[in-house]
Parts: C-alpha cells; structure tokens; sequence
C-alpha cells in the first residue's frame, strides 16, 4: 500500500495539524495523530449544506455562513445549491486550513473558496455570530469537530449553549434556518433549540456513517412565548448555580415545552479543534494511529 505523504505540518495548541497525500486526489489531514477528515468521505458535508440550503434557495440574494471550512466540501455543496447573487461567509480558525483549500485541495471542490461568492475570514465562528447585525444571516451552518451531543451538557457552550442559541437566532433573518452536524440525535439539546426560538427537526440523512443534522427554522411569530421560556432558562441556571432547587420544564406538567400553535401551522413533534468538522469514518490504515472518536 503507497505510504501517506506528509505535505504540511503546523503547530496549535491542539497538537500537529497535518496535510497528507498519498494518490493524486486522495488527502488526509490529522491533529495530533487523530484523523480529522479525508477526502474520500464527504456525505455528512453535502448533507448539512443541502439541508440548510433547501430552506432558502428561493431567496433573491441569500446571505449563508458556515462555520467550519474542513476541506472545502461543505461550501462547494452550499455554492452547488444556492443561487448565483448567494454571498457565503466561511468562518476558519486556522489560516494554513484557507491556504490549503485555495492550493493542493482545490481540486477536490472545483476551486470552493476561490468562487467570487465566497468570503472566508479566518476567526471563530461563536465570534462571528456574536457580532454580527440582527437578521444579517438567512441561514448558519455549524460543521464542527464536536457536534453538540456531548456539549449538550455545557450550558455556556459558546457554540450550542442557551445564549449560544439566542445569539445565533438574533443573527438569522425571519425565517432563516440554522443547521447544525451531531455525532447523534440529543433530545435535551433539541428542546434547547425549540426554547431558543427554533421550530427544529432531527433529520438522519443516511449514507454510510451514523450521523444527523438538526435544521431549526426561526420562529418568527411566538415572540411572548420565547421570552418567557429563556427566562425560565436563565432563572433555573443561576438557582443552580446557587444550589437551590429550581423548577424543571421538562419535569414540569404544567409548563408547555413547545410553542403554541401557529395560524395555518401545527407544532412539529418527533423524537428527541476546530478545523473544520472530523472524518467520522475509521481512519485508512496507512494513518498513524489517529484515536477513533468514540
């Protein structure tokens, strides 16, 4: 078997983050030994980008940012389904992952990120979304390393913590749609979701690896009932954090845990590092010894 080639090595906090080839075409890159993504699967990219992209691609001129540049495969299937005036905004931690994109990877995506439509600024996604003016997005797309099934259980998670969410629902047109990779399917977390203002589905786009894609459409009506779930949210955070006992809507009959219904709608019920997202596939074999993520 030919051996990977290793064409870049970069030092991060995280560890070595590596660029390697070993076929024309065929790329790997590692973070401290650990596979994050290859070349050779990308179905949970496409998936996430056409999901959120289905919701607006009717739009006049729409306005996506995605968080995550990876190997460019996420924006190629957002370019692929959005119209020709779409602007997309790529959100990348790490300058030499752009460079990559725009050299020996750009033959992956048909040159992504050197589309005119195309900006990608090189800064933390979490960031962006907290700067950004109320309604400036149509849609977001979070394709992160971790997914937010582990990170369920931070409450200030700055990607998909409770403020986390409000922030990424004040940046999101009416309407607009965020769509969010998971390693799997979270109930605690799509309840988040809903109380944060997104009317949210658990979509399972199959293909060969056990993921999903949480896609929350912005609510635009409800205003009253969004207010009072996040205060609800916001006073049982802080009597935990003083060791009282607090009311739990999930727990409690008497507090609704979905919005009312909407005219003309019903409620939708259903079952419950950063470089860009990782390879959820096992690591080819030639890799040396990247640690399997779960």
């Amino acid at each position: 078997m030919i051996p990977w080639k290793v064409l870049e090595t970069i030092d991060t906090p995280a560890g070595a983050l590596q660029l390697r080839q070993r076929n024309p075409g065929e790329y790997l890159i590692t973070i401290a030994g650990r596979v994050l993504m290859t070349s050779s699967e990308r179905s949970s990219e496409e998936a996430v980008a056409a999901l959120a992209c289905e919701h607006v691609a009717d739009r006049k001129n729409p306005h996506i940012l995605i968080g995550g540049l990876g190997m460019g495969y996420t924006t190629r299937a957002a370019l692929d389904g959005l119209p020709r005036a779409a602007r997309i905004t790529v959100a990348e931690l790490t300058r030499e992952v752009d460079t990559w994109c725009r050299g020996p990877l750009a033959v992956l995506t048909r040159g992504a990120v050197l589309d005119k439509r195309v900006k990608v600024v090189i800064d933390d996604v979490a960031r962006v979304i907290e700067r950004a003016r109320p309604g400036m997005y149509d849609a977001i797309i979070l394709d992160l390393y971790e997914g937010p099934h582990a990170a369920q259980r931070r409450l200030n998670d700055p990607f998909y913590g409770r403020m986390a969410l409000e922030r990424t629902h004040r940046a999101l047109a009416p309407g607009g749609v965020l769509a969010i990779w998971s390693e799997e399917a979270n109930a605690v977390f799509k309840k988040r979701m809903l109380d944060a203002g997104f009317d949210t589905r658990i979509r399972h786009p199959g293909g060969s690896r056990a993921y999903v894609v949480y896609v929350g459409e912005r609510v635009e009506g409800d205003a009253h009932w969004i207010s009072m779930r996040r205060r609800e949210n916001r006073e049982r955070d802080a009597a935990k954090e003083r060791g009282a006992a607090a009311p739990h809507p999930e727990k409690d009959a008497a507090t609704p845990t979905t919005p009312p219904a909407r005219a003309g709608r019903q409620p939708r019920t259903g079952r419950p590092v950063r470089f860009g997202r990782a390879e959820r596939s096992a690591p080819p074999a030639a890799a040396a010894a990247p640690a399997r993520r779960r």
